[in-house]
């Protein structure tokens, strides 16, 4: 059941119900990590060994019930091939969703001013802090590309009285915002697009841009068309502030991580070193203005995602199946491990659309934390 013997095998045991975890998957992280440690000092003998044993293990002839791996279609980054991947991913269940994420459903980093602070109020402090890093005025238009379920689109239009536009290729996504949008009243300051950001073409009509953990699904090939978009979307003066999974002076992710986000959780997904994305910001036209790290509060709100997905299993399988309940639990734990190993890290980015020379900015950052 572990033939092959690579990672990917050993995930996919687990995912269907070959095996099971019982208990604390970080103890479970920590004892994979240290079998890992052993294999480098084992002999040839001792390998073989080893192999022979796996291959004596059960095997069982039996249809793999609920999620599969990914199979995409098409050239990697087309439109089509994007809204595959997006879909494999996010138009899974909105229910399942709820009952891991907080009332804002943010699916991306809360920050948290202290370890005890519940996921609701960091993700509300994650909204707040980057309207204010936006200086968002009433009136003004915000796009926010790759929108998810709608929460930063309804927060900076119900708390800061601007005009929102969301696009996302999530059907799902689209849909759930759609219905809270107009059951809060504020289908006047929010519009949801079910379309691909590219095909964006409102020129100079934006004066900020929000892309908050979107960027990751791109690929580091789409990174200039990226950010050229952007400038030609934002009115001159105008800023954009990025919140970005990246990886810390790493050229990849480790092998088995990225094998199994490839085949189970963000298909197509790929992760670049922040100054990747800075190069790239600045190859477009943009000032950089601002970098910030929040990665250990990226490990906090993962912790908050596994324990609720833990806590509400038997509702979150009823959602959706047993293979996913475990896709999840594996990759959530595991991405905790990423982040406070220092393999990943987490960064806001403020670009401003230099108008002229000038930046159109403030001296200091003071409003940002008064």
């Amino acid at each position: 059941m572990l033939w092959p013997p690579v990672p990917l095998s050993f995930s996919s045991a687990y995912i269907y119900d070959d095996f099971d975890i019982e208990g604390d998957m970080f103890g479970f992280q920590r004892l994979c990590r240290y079998l890992e440690g052993l294999s480098s000092s084992r002999s040839t003998m001792q390998r073989i060994q080893l192999g022979w044993s796996i291959w004596r293990l059960p095997r069982f002839e039996k249809t793999r019930q609920g999620r599969g791996k990914a199979e995409l279609s098409g050239q990697v980054h087309s439109r089509e091939r994007d809204r595959q991947a997006i879909g494999y991913h996010y138009d899974l269940s909105n229910p399942f969703f709820e009952k891991i994420l907080d009332p804002y459903m943010q699916y991306t980093s809360g920050i948290f001013a202290d370890s005890n602070v519940d996921l609701a109020k960091a993700q509300e402090h994650k909204l707040d802090l980057i309207c204010r890093k936006l200086r968002l005025r009433a009136g003004e238009r915000l796009l926010d590309i790759g929108c998810g379920w709608g929460g930063l689109m309804m927060y900076a239009a119900r708390q800061y009285g601007v005009q929102t536009v969301g696009v996302t290729l999530s059907r799902f996504q689209a849909e759930w915002a759609q219905a809270k949008i107009k059951a809060a009243g504020l289908e006047e300051r929010c519009t949801v697009r079910l379309m691909d950001y590219r095909d964006l073409t409102e020129f100079d009509s934006f004066d900020k841009i929000t892309t908050i953990e979107v960027a990751e699904h791109f690929g580091a090939e789409q990174f200039a068309t990226y950010m050229t978009q952007c400038v030609r979307l934002l009115r001159p003066g105008g800023t954009s502030l990025m919140q970005q999974i990246t990886l810390t002076g790493k050229e990849n992710m480790p092998p088995p991580a990225k094998d199994f986000a490839q085949h189970f959780v963000f298909p197509d997904g790929e992760l670049v070193p922040v100054s990747f994305t800075l190069k790239h910001a600045e190859l477009a036209g943009f000032e950089v203005r601002d970098v910030e790290s929040f990665r250990e509060h990226y490990s906090l709100t993962l912790r908050h995602w596994l324990q609720r997905l833990e806590n509400n299993r038997e509702a979150c399988t009823a959602d959706t199946d047993e293979a996913t309940y475990r896709i999840f639990r594996l990759y959530l734990a595991g991405a905790v491990h990423g982040f406070e190993a220092n393999i990943y890290n987490l960064h806001q980015i403020l670009l401003v659309k230099p108008a002229n020379t000038d930046s159109g900015l403030p001296l200091s950052r003071l409003d940002w934390y008064a």
